[in-house]
């Protein structure tokens, strides 16, 4: 008898964030290659969940999530987007916003499916579709023109086979912040061809220049077919609790509760209720507050690269910079990245890692979601590199 592993799962290889990360503890580096967002998590949602579980919230969830947190999400969304959606029915909350695209897509699509996806796309989205056998199909931004794209190109990325758009807005790693005329043209084809929009939002809080989050269930027409995805990792620095959500119609909400309780049962229930506080107790100054952090952080390190000569795209929203890494040494971007670590023992990711084909080997990945003086540092050795 021969003993092997999964053929499906053949394709899979640790992620290049991963592998830099590794890198860097090699050396003692400072690590922008992984959006950990290791700065203070807010006080209302610490001690909520140290209550919770003092009280005893420690044991299994209803399948959909406790009903505080399923309620604050409901009115979260009201107060961000003015739509009214149903907390007992039209709210799932998942194992990070990762496990609510898992359930997603496990719950609606079949193997030979295709998705669309945008490039540079996030790599976990690519990786579960792969998983599930579902075909990815790529339309790319244009990183000349603010990462627009081509509506023509899009259309032509829709077959038969097509069965929903992937949208992640504000977008890791690219940091395009979709406006309201790019989602109506995403719409209109979803509309056309009877399409599942999935936007995967969770960066709406870090917007910088005056932007404004969008979000397309509040588009004339969308609200039945978007699964809108959300989670709490970035907006409260937790990204090792795993809390998120999806708000859908009642029916896919209930369709794909079942599958993520199949698969992951329900998210850490203390958990939810520190997020359920944060969400009821923090005042609106707390979002103003972390979007002028981030713009100061933004400016910091896009600075301090420029002066490096890696000169970076300025991301309109998220905590990513994608920079262009042709004047480091090295034939691709793993041999840059590598370069620029071991010189100044700062980590980023490949650009390859977020396209096909060899596309992006002249960019670089940094994230500044950093303590201060941790961002401050990198940011004196990028500094000292170019000298």
């Amino acid at each position: 008898m021969t003993l092997r592993s999964s053929q499906q799962m053949a394709f899979l290889r640790q992620s290049e964030i991963r592998n830099m990360t590794l890198e860097c503890v090699k050396v003692s580096g400072i690590n922008l290659s992984q959006g950990v967002c290791d700065t203070e998590l807010p006080e209302p949602v610490r001690s909520g969940a140290a209550a919770a579980m003092l009280e005893g919230t420690n044991t299994y969830t209803r399948y959909d999530g406790l009903t505080a947190l399923r309620e604050a999400i409901a009115q979260k969304v009201l107060r961000d987007t003015g739509a009214k959606v149903d907390p007992e029915s039209e709210v799932l909350v998942t194992s990070g916003a990762t496990g609510a695209f898992y359930a997603a897509c496990l719950g609606l699509f079949d193997a030979g499916d295709e998705v669309v996806l945008f490039e540079p796309y996030y790599g976990y989205h690519l990786d579960t579709l792969r998983a599930l056998a579902i075909t990815p199909r790529f339309v790319a931004l244009d990183a000349k023109q603010d990462w627009a794209f081509s509506v023509s190109a899009l259309r032509a990325a829709i077959t038969p086979k097509t069965r929903a758009i992937v949208v992640n807005t504000p977008g890791n790693p690219s940091g395009k912040v979709f406006t309201r005329a790019e989602l109506e043209q995403i719409a209109a084809l979803a509309r056309e061809f009877d399409l599942y929009v999935i936007t995967d939002e969770i960066y709406e809080y870090f917007l910088y220049d005056g932007r404004a989050h969008v979000s397309m269930a509040t588009l004339p027409g969308m609200r039945e077919r978007t699964l809108t995805m959300g989670g709490f990792s970035k907006t409260f620095s937790i990204t090792g609790w795993r809390i998120g959500y999806l708000v859908a119609s009642a029916e896919l909400c209930h369709k794909l509760g079942q599958v993520h309780d199949l698969v992951y049962v329900c998210a850490p229930a203390p958990l939810q209720m520190g997020v359920a506080r944060g969400l009821e107790r923090l005042p609106p100054t707390f979002y103003e507050d972390l979007k002028l952090e981030y713009t100061r952080k933004r400016e910091k390190l896009c600075s301090s690269l420029t002066r490096a000569g890696i000169t970076p795209h300025v991301p309109q929203g998220a905590y990513y910079v994608l920079a262009d890494s042709g004047n480091l040494p090295g034939s691709s971007a793993k041999e840059r990245a590598l370069a620029l670590l071991r010189a100044c023992g700062v980590a980023a990711v490949p650009g390859s890692a977020f396209f096909q084909d060899g596309r992006g080997d002249d960019l670089l990945r940094f994230s500044y979601a950093k303590r201060e003086a941790e961002l401050d540092e990198a940011c004196r050795r990028l500094d000292a590199f170019r000298r």
